[in-house]
């Protein structure tokens, strides 16, 4: 068997001319060209923002002069090795072991007047061979004073829930930043993380001092007038939510010495109902309510940049009268850590640890299939992230990441029921991720 530590060749062949033919430095995305300022002013490495990224962003991205021609891309090569890749697991994950074109992404990102401005994005994934719409956020920004005290506000447009948000905790933007598109992964995660390009979020949010943060947001099927929000996304493959479902989020923040410091505490929820069957929009909905926690702290120099991450959310689930599961109701726990040391801008480092915890509900998790069905009817799983980088220039980046899972599915051996370990599942996968 070949060991899974092994780099393949060609993706170091590619990597390697990739980088040396990528343009020069000058020639980085729309925002920095926009701004003039460099890629690290706003992020502690892309896509982690900094303090002056956040307030880029809460701006409706406007800072800066209007371009003629905002556009950006990215691309990403990867590979993957999985620790237990046998011909059950290869029938699911055909590409293990291949090198692949992970994703070809268009931007057209920047600032549209003096208080508008947009990032959007259309990706081409190269291992499901189909374009569609990413990630969409149109804002309209604003500042007055309140009592002497300057009060930022602001709207947004969006398809995907937490897109909007400017702390580096939530799903959306957190980490890992990057993850491989032939591996497997846990099979239960919380709704808030499952409604991306399926949704149209419209939102309001304020600032006070730089220091409050909220924002009230209502999410609906993307039809209609909304349809281009979920462009490419399948009808049959997207959620269908009953009327507007409501969204909230609370944060305080706090920056010291000049900004070298920021830490932030911050909790949100979701409360959604999903009809079962998203081509019949009547009847009984599923309903979510989902509560989160979170806390965020950075130390960013120019040598130095330390940042650590803390997120949990409680899901709370009741299915309709006709749903195949084996409770009526469900609960389900994630929670995540990171923690990020980078030096001098170049070489850098990621601790992430990850579990789910839930009720054993054996008509939503059994499926009864080898490799990705759960033997025991539990979603718990849990694992541990070990991520390296390396920047040679500020808009190429070649990442090594370990994944070791010491659970997975419910169990750490024989989760599916046909003999397979947690273990089997842990993941080598290395990506040359250009920015241009």
């Amino acid at each position: 068997m070949t060991s899974i530590f092994k780099i393949p060749w060609r993706l170091a062949i590619v990597a390697v001319a990739l980088a040396c033919c990528a343009p020069a430095a000058k020639a980085v995305p729309s925002f920095a060209r926009q701004t003039g300022l460099d890629c690290f002013t706003c992020h502690v490495s892309w896509p982690e923002l900094t303090p002056t990224g956040r307030q880029f962003k809460l701006n409706g991205y406007t800072f800066g002069r209007r371009l003629a021609f905002p556009v950006a891309g990215m691309l990403q090569v990867a590979y993957s090795s999985t620790r237990k890749s046998d011909d059950s697991f290869r029938q699911n994950f055909p590409l293990d072991r291949d090198v692949v074109l992970q994703q070809v992404s268009l931007f057209y990102n920047g600032k549209l007047s003096d208080h508008v401005g947009i990032f959007s994005q259309a990706t081409f994934d190269g291992v499901e061979h189909r374009a569609s719409i990413d990630n969409v956020d149109l804002r309209y920004a604003n500042h007055l004073s309140l009592a002497s005290n300057d009060l930022l506000y602001g709207f947004t447009l969006h398809n995907n829930p937490q897109v909007q948000d400017v702390y580096n905790t939530t799903s959306t933007w957190g980490f890992p930043f990057s993850s491989s598109p032939t591996a497997n992964v846990p099979a239960a995660a919380p709704l808030i993380e499952n409604l991306a390009q399926q949704v149209a979020g419209m939102g309001a949010y304020v600032m006070w001092r730089n220091t409050i943060y909220a924002e009230v947001t209502g999410y609906r099927t993307s039809n209609h007038l909304f349809s281009p929000l979920r462009l490419g996304v399948e009808r049959d493959t997207a959620a269908a939510l009953r009327g507007f479902n409501p969204y909230w989020r609370l944060a305080a923040q706090h920056e010291w010495d000049g900004g070298k410091h920021s830490a932030m505490i911050g909790t949100y929820g979701l409360v959604a109902n999903v009809f079962p069957d998203n081509q019949v929009l009547t009847g009984p909905t599923d309903h979510f309510r989902d509560l989160g926690v979170d806390a965020q702290y950075q130390y960013v120099t120019d040598r130095h940049r330390i940042s650590a991450q803390l997120n949990y959310t409680r899901e709370w689930q009741r299915w309709n009268p006709d749903a195949q599961t084996s409770n009526r109701t469900d609960r389900l726990d994630a929670f995540r850590a990171k923690a990020t040391y980078y030096y001098d801008k170049r070489y850098g480092i990621n601790v992430g640890r990850f579990s789910v915890h839930g009720s054993a509900d054996s008509g939503l998790y059994d499926t009864g299939e080898a490799v990705t069905g759960s033997g025991t009817g539990s979603p718990d799983s849990a694992g541990t992230i070990m991520e390296f980088n390396y920047l040679p220039r500020r808009d190429v980046r070649l990442m090594l990441q370990f994944t070791h899972y010491n659970k997975f599915n419910g169990a750490r051996v024989n989760y599916d029921g046909f003999g397979r370990k947690a273990s089997d599942n842990d993941t080598v996968y290395l990506v040359g991720w250009f920015m241009f």
